[in-house]
């Protein structure tokens, strides 16, 4: 669905200049030797240095705005044509006000249905045209060079390079990303600025994803968002889609969407490794992100996180709709989405809570729908849990606070902000509760930019005091909580020692938790990310700053990745050594050894349970050198394994010796 069109707000020159090219004049694509494309010259306004010196094959003339920012120059081509090269060449002595400058095509005179079709990647040499090779099988009857912010454009020469397209050839096949990125561009009304939490503004947005290969164009509104992150001048967004869709193929169809700018994270991808350990610690739902580079008004923004809206949704916060009389109960029992939050006074709908004190934000039902008695409802329904927590028989399964509480998804989003590092877990706590269910729900995750150690005021997790006395980041003291919120879970924190290796075990050998998992997907995201992050480290020169609570600024890109490497690593070996390994709760393969004992393999490690007391444990590698010995003082024996296979002795008091080829991954 297509925005609202409008006249174009540029001038144009009366006459039909042609585009002369300086050097090769031919453009070879696919066999075909495509052309200079000529047309009628359209630009933002100019008083001075005018937009015909741009197409006029001399490099010391040059096309300068009368505005510093959101201007533009281009060509009306007349009809729509297929564009496969593009040339340009900056003002003498301003190279560098061209480094990120845009290029569009379209089809509607105000362009509000712009698709980018290149970017300015470097600094261009002075004198002589530079040139980028367009791949998109749209044809536009209108393409333009938009230059970056507070750069008046400072153009000397543009040569557009290709042809008219005949009839059915122009599809959308095959469009142009700016990166190995999604690439997500958004046009306002008027160019209107986005300067607002709480004002929407309207414009049209396209998506293209698939390597260019799948695309949605809308209406939409658009506002900012954020707390903390919405003071960076690289600002986020929440978006409004005029019509529910699945964009870059993630798992909700819906209007509502996110565009995280991760700001303080230099890695770009701290949220997007957050939510994968959650996914995997198996939380009922953690959002999807993917990473787009974000173009507004013309102008590229950066590297920004896709994602989903935290909402009640199917495919999202999927409890029941308070008006849909489809789903059996009491509607006014759920369902409900609510928040533990700090900043829950900047929301439209928020109490304090009863019995703690903490500051609560209600998101669900929405501030314009909630009645007095859906939220009178849940405060003393959130009430009852907290006096249960209070109580004295706070651990009881029938009037403690699991009688109130999904101690299991508590204990999943208490393992992610640990593994993750997270300073702010408790600081924001989503929370759910269903229709006729008893049970408030934790989750999801979210916000963990300064994660994963980026935070000066619990730098470094690995060594200081908490660390080395084996306490968790969220009871240190140094950890971030709203109001009441510490005292509220701290009980159910320390009395869930038992479930917290339950989740951990399985986490760790059903789901696929491990460090070499994990690593693997920092690999891959910061690899699709490379040439995303090269430019938005161009838009946004902070690698070497200190900002938001970083406590270091190693200057560049891989280091910073490669520090959250190393973090991930060490913190894997500190949790199972504080949370612990059980093997009981695992899917493992039991394998039977003799009638006295068994032995239970996994990644790393072995169990042998039954063996009697003073039994002799060797271990042997493939190539018959021990690597291990112990005897046996316990009902239950650990012992490590090395990757491939070996061999398990294990040699009784009574004199029976029994081997046992295993092998660990």
């Amino acid at each position: 669905m297509r925005g609202r069109r409008k006249k174009a707000s540029g001038i144009s020159t009366s006459i039909r200049i042609l585009a002369l090219c300086v050097g090769s004049c031919l453009c070879t694509v696919a066999g075909r030797a495509d052309t200079v494309v000529t047309g009628t010259v359209i630009s933002s306004p100019s008083s001075g240095n005018g937009p015909e010196n741009a197409f006029d094959s001399d490099f010391s003339t040059y096309y300068a705005s009368d505005q510093r920012s959101l201007t533009w120059i281009g060509l009306d081509l007349g009809t729509p044509h297929i564009i496969s090269r593009i040339g340009y060449s900056p003002r003498q002595g301003y190279a560098s006000r061209m480094l990120l400058g845009l290029f569009e095509g379209a089809n509607s005179e105000d362009f509000s249905d712009a698709v980018p079709l290149a970017i300015v990647p470097s600094s261009p040499a002075e004198g002589r045209n530079s040139y980028l090779r367009i791949d998109c099988s749209r044809a536009f009857r209108y393409v333009r060079y938009v230059g970056p912010n507070d750069c008046r454009c400072n153009v000397s020469e543009l040569i557009f390079y290709g042809h008219p397209a005949k009839e059915g050839e122009t599809n959308d096949s095959h469009l142009s990303t700016l990166t190995s990125l999604p690439v997500v561009s958004i046009r306002t009304t008027d160019g209107q600025g986005i300067n607002s939490r709480h004002t929407w503004v309207d414009g049209t947005i396209t998506i293209i994803w698939d390597d260019g290969a799948s695309i949605i164009e809308d209406s939409l509104r658009i506002r900012g968002r954020g707390n903390a992150s919405w003071s960076f001048p690289k600002k986020p967004y929440r978006i409004k889609l005029d019509h529910k869709a699945r964009p870059l193929g993630l798992r909700a169809k819906t209007n509502d969407w996110t565009l995280i700018n991760n700001y303080g994270d230099k890695t770009l991808i701290r949220n997007l490794v957050a939510f994968n350990i959650a996914e995997r610690l198996g939380m009922k739902w953690t959002p999807q992100g993917r990473l787009v580079d974000v173009v507004v008004n013309g102008e590229y923004q950066g590297t920004y996180q896709f994602c989903d809206q935290v909402e009640v949704q199917k495919r999202r916060v999927d409890v029941a709709k308070i008006e849909n009389e489809d789903v059996p109960g009491d509607p006014l029992t759920g369902g409900y989405l609510i928040e533990l939050d700090a900043y829950s006074s900047d929301e439209p709908v928020h109490f304090t809570s009863s019995v703690y004190s903490m500051p609560v934000a209600i998101k669900y039902p929405d501030d314009d729908e909630i009645t007095s008695e859906q939220k009178k409802y849940i405060k003393d329904y959130l009430a009852k849990l907290e006096n249960a927590v209070k109580s004295a028989n706070y651990k009881d399964e029938e009037v403690g606070y699991p009688a109130y509480l999904d101690v299991h998804s508590f204990v999943q989003h208490f393992l992610t902000g640990e593994l993750a590092g997270n300073t702010d877990t408790y600081w924001s706590v989503y929370m759910s509760k269903e229709r006729e269910d008893p049970r408030f729900v934790v989750g999801p995750v979210w916000d963990f930019d300064i994660a994963f150690d980026n935070d000066n005021r619990t730098h470094s997790i690995l060594s200081k005091t908490y660390s080395q006395y084996k306490q968790f980041l969220s009871l240190s003291g140094s950890a971030s909580f709203a109001n009441g919120v510490y005292s509220f879970v701290n009980k159910i924190i320390n009395s869930t020692e038992e479930m917290r290796t339950e989740e951990w075990s399985r986490a760790r050998y059903d789901r696929g938790l491990t460090p070499d998992t994990l690593l693997a997907f920092i690999d891959s995201l910061a690899s699709v990310a490379n040439k995303s992050q090269q430019l938005n480290f161009t838009r946004w020169p902070i690698l070497s700053t200190m900002l938001h609570q970083n406590f270091q600024a190693l200057g560049s890109y891989t280091k910073e990745v490669d520090y959250l490497k190393k973090y991930v690593k060490n913190r894997f070996a500190w949790m199972d050594s504080k949370v612990g390994i059980d093997l009981q709760y695992t899917g493992m393969e039991h394998i039977p050894v003799v009638p006295e004992g068994t032995v239970r393999t996994a990644s790393g490690m072995a169990r042998l349970e039954g063996f009697p007391e003073g039994s002799q444990i060797e271990i042997h590698d493939i190539t018959g050198r021990k690597v291990f010995s112990a005897s046996v003082t316990e009902f239950t024996t650990d012992v490590p394994l090395s990757q491939g296979v070996s061999v398990i002795t294990v040699k009784q008091p009574d004199g029976v010796i029994s081997s046992h080829k295993v092998s660990s991954r």
